[in-house]
């Protein structure tokens, strides 16, 4: 079965956990022991009825608080699919974490409440969801039950989403086009039944939208391949040759195939395939992989298996679009470590060259700096070169991540630009 991974993101106490609880429950995807626990927590802290949130609440510091913190993983499946939901924060301060569980999402789920209709907190997840150019996007009109199953108010906020998503793609954001679903978390409604207080919606519940979204095939797409290891020969093995292992970033391979080692550029032949605990004779991302050559060359790790005629860029310039996620300002002069793919390389950020204001989405020229949660063009200046591609052709060897060389603290995402 296809598996899809679904980052939630929304406003705080618009919903989230308890979407997901709601989820997991109705798929049979709680223990018992689990159940139980959640029950016992809520008597005690007064509940009518078991908070469902606490299926993803996993630190003590969330479940004191009532807040999400970190990216909370679980998985499920039903017959038609397996799915990872990836339950992120809302508030403002943990925006960084939200981007972390979407870079990697097939689809983003955005909860809004109804009551307060598109916050500020929602707009930036938007954008944020946008930029990362996550496939597909589902917006969960959420609570439905406080507005009396108000069709209007449905109508209202169909309205100001779509207004709001083509202000993004106006703002260069690609954002996936937004499927409307009104849910209520917390009563069940639409969410994997759909609801008999909701007669004038027919459209899908939220769990059978998506067991029906189509999974983008990286397979299908150039053959990237960054090796992360270099396996040498078995001792005594006289058969044994140098394998170079790694996950499949996108597309595919196969023995006898012609490709090319970058940032060197040599031509060789693919001789031998293996996935974990096989030989094969072809394999596709994400997929991870050793393969071996027929020439013998020097590839260490950090460098990038390609097909000859489908290249990326190796350069040692980057300009990008920058979501910067921590609270020292991000400046021209800055010295960071560019993370990107296998490989980390020193890098100095040359220029701010605009920000986006995500309540208006108007572009801001030469900003002094970039602040946390800002989105911004940068041009960066690397020691070594790297080997990129877009990020609006390949989101995998188009992003990177900035970290402070003497910490290891993340700093921000980034997204090539072409």
């Amino acid at each position: 079965m296809d598996l899809l991974t679904v980052a939630t993101a929304g406003s705080v106490d618009d919903g989230k956990s308890t979407l997901i609880g709601r989820l997991l429950l109705e798929a049979d995807a709680v223990a018992d022991d689990q159940l139980a626990a959640a029950a016992e927590v809520s008597r005690r802290r007064g509940d009518d009825v078991t908070d469902l949130s606490l299926f993803t609440d996993g630190l003590r510091a969330e479940r004191e608080q009532a807040i999400t913190i970190d990216v909370a993983h679980r998985y499920f499946g039903t017959a038609q699919r397996r799915f990872i939901l990836a339950d992120t924060p809302g508030h403002a301060e943990y925006t960084r974490n939200m981007v972390t569980g979407a870079s990697r999402a097939d689809v983003g789920l955005v909860l809004v409440d109804v009551r307060h209709g598109l916050t500020e907190q929602s707009r930036t997840h938007l954008a944020m969801l946008a930029l990362l150019r996550v496939p597909h996007l589902v917006i969960a009109l959420n609570k439905m039950d406080l507005v009396d199953w108000s069709r209007a108010i449905v109508r209202e906020m169909h309205g100001e989403l779509t207004a709001y998503s083509r202000k993004l793609a106006a703002a260069g954001l690609a954002p996936a086009a937004p499927t409307v679903i009104p849910v209520s978390a917390l009563t069940g409604d639409n969410v994997t039944s759909p609801s008999a207080r909701t007669p004038w919606y027919v459209g899908p519940t939220l769990l059978s939208h998506l067991e029906g979204l189509v999974v983008p095939d990286r397979a299908s797409g150039p053959l990237r391949l960054p090796i992360q290891l270099t396996l040498r020969p078995r001792r005594g093995d006289p058969n044994s040759a140098r394998e170079y292992a790694g996950q499949l970033a996108s597309g595919a391979l196969a023995v006898g195939d012609q490709v090319v080692v970058l940032p060197r550029g040599h031509s060789t032949t693919i001789t031998g395939v293996a996935v974990p605990g096989r030989a094969v004779s072809e394999a596709g991302s994400p997929q991870s992989v050793s393969v071996t050559l027929a020439d013998d060359l020097d590839v260490t790790r950090g460098d990038l298996i390609v097909h000859p005629d489908d290249l990326p860029t190796v350069t040692q310039d980057l300009r990008a679009r920058i979501a910067w996620l921590h609270s020292e300002p991000l400046r021209p002069g800055v010295r960071v470590l560019v993370k990107h793919t296998t490989r980390a390389v020193k890098a100095i950020v040359r220029e701010v060259s605009d920000r986006l204001d995500i309540s208006t989405l108007a572009r801001i020229e030469s900003p002094d700096a970039l602040r946390c949660n800002d989105i911004g063009m940068v041009s960066i200046r690397l020691a070594e070169p790297l080997i990129v591609d877009p990020y609006a052709v390949n989101r995998h060897t188009g992003g990177f991540i900035l970290i402070r060389e003497d910490s290891g603290e993340t700093l921000g995402a980034g997204m090539v630009s072409a």
